[in-house]
């Protein structure tokens, strides 16, 4: 799967494949696709934005997840995908979570799942953990 430079922030799914969460403005070794969902200054790097408000759900729920799935097989192709916001925890670790349910995990679990291998705040908001449930 993908080689990374360092391995902060990087999650390997059930599946062997990797995916990296951070903040957007932290220093990152390139990546060869983002999903940011802030605004802001944008990675060097190939990316695509969805706009996500901090501390809610997307506006657009199927750019979301048409997002989501693309970097979902980016990733199972072994690309380096990495998944940003603002703070890394929130939008990011919902984001993660909906990464790991697309790949397996079941959708109740992928909070904890994502909370013990990402960051233990990942998802700070019950209204994204009630958006996971529709995640497919």
């Amino acid at each position: 799967m993908a080689d990374w430079l360092d391995d902060t922030g990087v999650v390997t799914l059930p599946s062997g494949a990797t995916v990296r969460g951070r903040p957007l403005g932290a220093a990152a070794s390139p990546a060869d696709f983002a999903l940011v969902l802030t605004g802001g200054t944008m990675p060097a790097w190939p990316h695509r934005r969805v706009r996500w408000p901090d501390f809610w759900i997307p506006l657009d729920r199927a750019d979301a997840l048409d997002a989501l799935h693309e970097a979902h097989r980016r990733a199972r192709d072994g690309e380096r995908v990495e998944v940003a916001c603002r703070g890394g925890r929130g939008r990011t670790g919902t984001a993660l979570s909906a990464l790991a349910i697309l790949d397996g995990v079941p959708a109740d679990e992928a909070v904890d799942w994502i909370r013990a291998r990402y960051h233990r705040n990942a998802v700070e908001t019950p209204l994204q953990r009630r958006w996971l449930r529709g995640v497919r």
